[in-house]
């Protein structure tokens, strides 16, 4: 029987779990999934720029796979939600530059499979994106295709 680990992220992880009840992550053995990270700070503000918000939603998968013993560079599956105007027909640039950014900075060149959906409501009113993961700890040192 594998292990299972929760893992409870400090600060807004803590809040968030304390008022709604669930984990940010669960390991199963050496899998890992996180629940949706949003790009908030420990407070729950989201920044004004969708830029910094993305960034922080980002930084919040590091800190939540932390709390299971991974890393950006074991993650093997993203998946993003992206707020866009009812009507809309496509996630617009503003969103997916700054996402295939953060993707080259924390994967060293790995390149996980990526599901991008668009919704119209997120978590919360402001919210403008939110990423979860699914990463096998230990993937990442082995060879990968570039």
């Amino acid at each position: 029987m594998s292990t299972v680990t929760f893992g409870i992220t400090p600060g807004y992880g803590e809040k968030l779990h304390k008022a709604f009840g669930y984990s940010g992550a669960v390991r199963v053995g050496d899998r890992v999934e996180t629940s949706g990270q949003a790009g908030v700070d420990d407070n729950l503000n989201i920044p004004d720029s969708l830029e910094d918000e993305i960034i922080q939603a980002f930084d919040n998968v590091e800190r939540t796979l932390a709390t299971v013993g991974a890393t950006w560079k074991d993650v093997i599956h993203v998946n993003s939600y992206h707020k866009v105007a009812p009507g809309d027909d496509a996630i617009g640039d503003d969103h997916n530059t700054v996402m295939a950014e953060q993707f080259r900075r924390r994967l060293d060149g790995r390149a996980p499979i990526w599901t991008e959906t668009g919704v119209t409501v997120l978590g919360l009113p402001a919210m403008r994106v939110e990423v979860r993961v699914t990463a096998i700890v230990g993937s990442g040192t082995e060879p990968h295709l570039q």
